[in-house]
């Protein structure tokens, strides 16, 4: 699969071929040749509008390989044509990306010990340790990678927080972790961001005057297959949602956490809602408030979509994600930093910095649905809308540690754990927690990378 970006408006004709074999620019109707098979299977745009303009990006996503890739565009009036750039895209996605957070653990304490019972190495009382042993201190997305630093005061506490967030340790690996905690070492998680590794190409701005808030899903039906997705982010001064398409909210009450499975049914909550929708439904994931600066400096150092490190000089830097304009005769008549500048201008251009609000909506449309063109409207229900899900709901229950004085001695299901702490003698098995947070951002840091971590820690002087 790869991913092209590309350009959109709002309602006569616009078309343009692409001049690179293999990769494609497309928007609205995607047309190919009849020789090249291509199928769009996922859009996502960006829809920025205030009372004095609109501007509409979009990227795609296709199956196939395209020798030429051509796009049929509906828009009103004239027009104004502008370069953007992928990162933008990754900007929004991680800033408003839907994270499950599984329920608490709620498992026995760890019994109140003195240090040398402990077996620790000299040091005073932990310090706050949110999450039962485990402190984050600092949560950021650099490069490819969202990282988290943490720091621990137990190993146990450690591996479970490991094994909650998804970072499978290697049960060889896990002595020399535990040997870092006791040494008072802290530590920096990465995941890579998916969708790295993909050729991207650099989308295109269309912008209309005044508040459109038309998307051309009938031009999108071109070159799609039977089911289309489409993420769509609607910048402005509020939420927004479909007039003319059913649209669906998944109440974080109704989301529950399978312990057994280490998942939410979520994915199940919102496959059952689109079907209902007969293939037309839109979901309302989120609706918050973003902070303007934060959003540019994630652009123009690419915190969400870059990777590598940063040059030092201006220019280098912008022309990572953006394009100088050229001539014809070769003249810079705009540099790639004065291109992401109007960008980031036309992007929240007529929105009052104190109230910029980005809805995210998401839905995987039948073909037939793609019969009528999706018209936006500011929602009666103004509520801001959090994307990130704390869970209470559970199916099941978590492992927790069993604690033979101040020895961890195995993991058994919470409530054997709960038993045994106050006293009882119920069996348990010692096996490895399956938990871990949910969330469509991250994915599992294999052993050789953190082999690889271990091996360039640095020892630091005890506190």
């Amino acid at each position: 699969m790869k991913l092209a970006a590309s350009v959109a408006g709002s309602i006569v004709a616009l078309t343009a071929l692409a001049a690179f074999e293999g990769d494609a620019r497309a928007c609205g109707g995607c047309f190919t040749p009849p020789e090249n098979p291509t199928v769009v299977t996922d859009h996502r745009m960006i829809l920025s509008v205030s009372k004095e303009q609109s501007t509409l990006y979009d990227q795609i996503r296709y199956q196939g390989d395209p020798s030429a890739f051509a796009w049929v565009l509906p828009v009103s009036g004239t027009v104004e044509v502008g370069l953007s750039a992928d990162v933008v895209f990754e900007a929004l996605n991680g800033m408003t990306q839907t994270q499950i957070n599984a329920p608490p653990l709620n498992c026995p304490p760890r019994p109140n010990c003195d240090e040398r019972s402990a077996g620790f190495a000299g040091s005073a009382a932990p310090e706050d340790a949110s999450g039962g042993g485990v402190t984050v201190t600092k949560r950021e997305v650099v490069g490819p990678y969202e990282t988290v630093q943490l720091k621990a005061t137990d190993p146990a506490a450690l591996q479970n927080w490991l094994t909650t967030n998804n970072f499978n340790v290697p049960a060889d690996v896990q002595p020399v972790v535990n040997q870092y905690v006791t040494e008072k070492f802290d530590f920096l998680a990465l995941k890579l961001i998916p969708g790295k590794g993909v050729q991207d190409m650099r989308p295109v701005r269309v912008t209309t005057k005044g508040p459109a808030v038309v998307l051309p899903l009938r031009m999108v039906a071109a070159g799609t297959g039977p089911v289309v997705g489409i993420g769509l982010w609607v910048i402005g001064e509020g939420r927004y949602e479909p007039q003319n398409f059913p649209s669906f909210f998944i109440p974080t009450a109704e989301i529950a956490w399978d312990w057994t499975q280490g998942k939410s049914n979520y994915t199940e909550l919102r496959a059952a809602r689109a079907t209902a929708g007969a293939g037309r439904a839109w979901e309302l994931e989120s609706s918050t408030l973003i902070n303007r600066g934060t959003l540019e400096n994630a652009v123009q150092y690419g915190y969400f979509g870059g990777g590598g490190a940063v040059p030092s000089d201006p220019e280098a830097q912008a022309q990572q994600a953006y394009l100088p304009v050229i001539d014809a005769q070769g003249v810079v008549v705009k540099t790639a930093q004065q291109v992401r500048s109007e960008d980031m201008s036309t992007l929240f251009s007529g929105i009052p910095t104190a109230s910029v609000r980005a809805t995210r909506l998401r839905a995987d449309l039948a073909h037939a649905a793609l019969d009528a063109d999706l018209v936006m409207i500011a929602s009666q229900d103004q509520a801001v809308v959090s994307n990130i899900r704390q869970l209470s709901k559970e199916i099941g229950e978590p492992l927790c540690p069993v604690w033979d004085g101040c020895n961890s001695i195995g993991q058994a299901p919470r409530s054997e754990a709960q038993a045994r702490a106050n006293g009882g003698s119920e069996s348990f098995s010692c096996t490895t927690v399956k938990a871990k947070s949910q969330s469509p951002f991250w994915l599992g840091i294999g052993a050789g990378f953190l082999a690889l971590a271990l091996g360039h820690a640095v020892r630091r002087h005890r506190r």
